[in-house]
């Protein structure tokens, strides 16, 4: 179920004749009523993937439906300037889902509805609107007769809080890969997290503590990819909300301690055709592919240096990205190992066959990702790209000269190199357009020089006293 879904029988009727609201909207109307939701969280997600929201008392929701809800884009970095500051947002009903966390009787019902931002000059969607760059790519696809399916598996740390209510690297257990209780100290807090999923729409599969101490995964059912993206800005909320309840902070930071394995969020992506029948499964296939998700697959190891700028979007990222953590840095794919960028999982039945990226890390904006992904497995597509054989041994113990022999190249090494690909891909730019790819670039090019100028604990300590 996509968040928001709670409805029985939700149509695609839009504004009726009179200007009123639609079936959908008044649907929501009704819910706001009956759940006692006195505030209503508009919320939307700036270029950098970092999730805003106007709140507004649950009165405006009918105006807010018929009229939207104007704020000034030139307060959020990477919009507009500031003599082209008015902004409108526009409620997605679909999207409606009371907040878990917050009750009337705490001081007050609010629920949450995600917009689309529109440009009020010219009345359409506002060209650097993450979700609007999503939209347009998942628009191509369907004109290429795909519908476009994602589930991410995005992975997060558990920290202690210090005396003041601020975020430390101290786990509050000292589990592994699967464990239980006692060490496992956090299930608790997962099952509450998992709760207020639930409260929120999501089809929870499972939970598990992951491979580093205080580090976990929960992972929920595949949905069509805008609706998956939105699932992905409620579960980092919902995940933080529920985790302070607990006094504890929930990062995604890719990598925030150091030698030890990082998050990410591993994204699996299949096409199904109009009429249902997944496009990716091919029964005669030595690896039940088709000839469109081997071209798929392709494209996405074609353009994946740059895709990297835009799926690890931090200068953290890029502390992951290293050989020995499990993390894949090498650009190719497999049918049965993790050290590849794309692996194919097994799939018990053919509407399950589809791919694994591995390289993304849960501090990306869903929506770029997910354009760019999408972009560059329907350009492999377009162009016919031809998939090389699947690397089935373990890529991590390849030398240098076996790793040439097989023609495997790595991801960028930092995000200034990530940066420099991106600017050279026009596939991968014109996904995401050009008003946020000059944004993008002009963020994360400050954000790179400002790291190369700092000094760090470690260079201190190696060679404050040495020289």
């Amino acid at each position: 179920m996509c968040i928001g879904q709670s409805f029985e029988n939700m149509t695609d009727d839009t504004v009726t004749p009179d200007g009123g609201l639609s079936e959908e909207e008044q649907r929501v109307i009704d819910q706001i009523e009956e759940k006692g939701i006195d505030f209503l969280r508009l919320q939307f997600t700036d270029i950098l993937g970092t999730v805003k929201n106007v709140s507004v008392p649950a009165t405006q929701a009918e105006k807010a439906f018929t009229e939207g809800i104007y704020f000034d884009g030139s307060s959020i970095d990477g919009f507009v300037r500031i003599q082209e500051s008015d902004m409108r947002l526009k409620p997605d009903p679909e999207t409606f889902a009371v907040l878990p966390w917050r009750t009337r009787e705490e001081g007050g019902g609010a629920a949450r509805l995600i917009c689309d931002v529109m440009d009020t000059s010219t009345g359409e969607p506002f060209e650097g609107d993450p979700r609007g760059v999503l939209k347009s790519v998942l628009d191509r696809a369907e004109e290429m007769g795909f519908e476009v399916n994602a589930a991410p598996e995005p992975e997060f740390f558990l920290f202690e809080e210090d005396e003041d209510g601020r975020a430390t690297t101290k786990t509050n257990d000292a589990g592994g890969y699967f464990d239980l209780a006692p060490k496992d100290l956090a299930s608790d807090v997962r099952r509450d997290i998992i709760y207020g999923l639930e409260d929120m729409g999501f089809d929870i599969e499972a939970s598990h503590h992951e491979v580093a101490q205080g580090q976990h995964e929960i992972n929920f059912e595949y949905d069509d990819a805008l609706s998956t993206a939105d699932n992905v800005g409620t579960f980092r909320t919902v995940v933080r909300a529920i985790a302070a309840q607990h006094d504890l902070h929930a990062t995604f930071m890719p990598k925030p301690i150091a030698r030890i394995n990082g998050s990410g969020m591993h994204t699996h992506i299949s096409l199904s055709t109009e009429d249902g029948e997944n496009a990716f499964h091919d029964e005669d296939d030595e690896f039940n592919l088709s000839e469109t998700a081997k071209q798929f697959i392709a494209g996405i190891l074609e353009h994946a240096p740059a895709i990297a700028a835009v799926t690890n979007p931090t200068v953290n990222s890029y502390k992951r990205l290293v050989p020995g953590y499990e993390a894949p840095v090498y650009v190719a794919w497999s049918d049965r190992n993790r050290s590849a960028l794309i692996r194919k999982p097994a799939a018990r039945i053919p509407a399950a066959s589809r791919i694994e990226a591995r390289f993304p890390d849960p501090s990306c904006n869903p929506y770029l990702a997910f354009a760019a992904l999408i972009t560059a497995g329907l350009d492999g597509i377009e162009q016919g790209l031809e998939c090389d054989d699947p690397v089935r041994e373990n890529i991590y113990e390849f030398d240098e000269q076996k790793r040439e022999e097989y023609g495997i190249t790595t991801l960028p090494s930092n995000l200034g190199e990530a940066i420099d690909e991106f600017e050279s891909d026009e596939a991968v730019q014109e996904a995401l357009g050009d008003h946020i790819s000059e944004k993008f670039v002009e963020a994360k090019t400050a954000e790179y020089d400002e790291y190369r100028v700092e000094v760090s604990d470690w260079e201190l300590d190696q060679y404050l006293e040495t020289y």
